[in-house]
């Protein structure tokens, strides 16, 4: 049976999302604020974390960084904002997806599921299959989730690691932004494609060398992006 830990200073939607979860079968821990959720989530070992964004003591962004200095629970964020740059900050400080408020229970439920599915074939992937991925001076070892250039260790968020990966598991093969983004979000995410671009850059930053011109991902204009050898 898997644990979920809701977050949620709003009273009654914790309650209702408490019982729908426990009525699937899983069982639930439900803390009304920020600070009192972190420490929850510390202390135990959830499956699975809903995160409000909008918190009392500390913003479900401060929990969501705090917890990925140290574990790597799956976050779905719940939120009330819906632009581009609240979602992006979301991603980037650790949530593995995201629900906007007001939402359907059916679509909240759809969601847990898939990210329970997706890390428990992810894990049973990663403990069956042990493989080193090579381009270039970039190495990325499968089993650990860890990305070289040279011997030097680069320290990619999740999101930018699993981008890196899908690109050089397939050189000389485009991916466009469509692609990308199903393969690392979801194909239930309902993420603009700009969220890929704005990932790229991110990893651009991270993996060219200072003194390089060319970077190791080449923009295919209007379609996507690619590494050539």
């Amino acid at each position: 049976m898997s644990s979920v830990l809701v977050i949620e200073d709003e009273v009654n939607l914790a309650r209702f999302v408490e019982l729908e979860l426990q009525h699937e079968g899983y069982e639930t821990h439900v803390e009304d604020n920020g600070r009192g959720g972190l420490q929850a989530a510390l202390d135990n070992d959830y499956d699975l974390i809903l995160l409000d964004l909008m918190l009392p003591e500390l913003s479900g962004l401060e929990v969501a960084r705090r917890l990925r200095e140290v574990k790597n629970t799956p976050i779905i964020m719940m939120t009330a904002r819906d632009s581009v740059i609240d979602r992006v900050s979301g991603l980037d400080y650790g949530a593995d997806d995201y629900v906007v408020k007001p939402f359907a229970i059916e679509e909240l439920l759809a969601r847990v599921r898939a990210l329970l599915r997706r890390i428990n074939i992810e894990t049973e992937e990663h403990s069956t299959h042990q493989s080193v991925v090579r381009y270039r001076d970039l190495t990325v070892e499968k089993e650990n989730r860890i990305a070289r250039r040279g011997n030097d260790i680069i320290n990619l968020t999740k999101r930018e690691y699993e981008l890196l990966l899908i690109l050089m598991e397939n050189i000389n093969v485009v991916q466009s932004r469509e692609e990308l983004l199903k393969k690392v979000w979801g194909y239930d995410s309902q993420i603009e494609t700009n969220v890929v671009d704005v990932y790229i850059r991110y990893l651009r930053n991270k993996i060219d060398q200072p003194d390089s011109r060319a970077s190791y991902i080449q923009t295919v204009r209007g379609t996507g992006y690619v590494m050539r050898q």
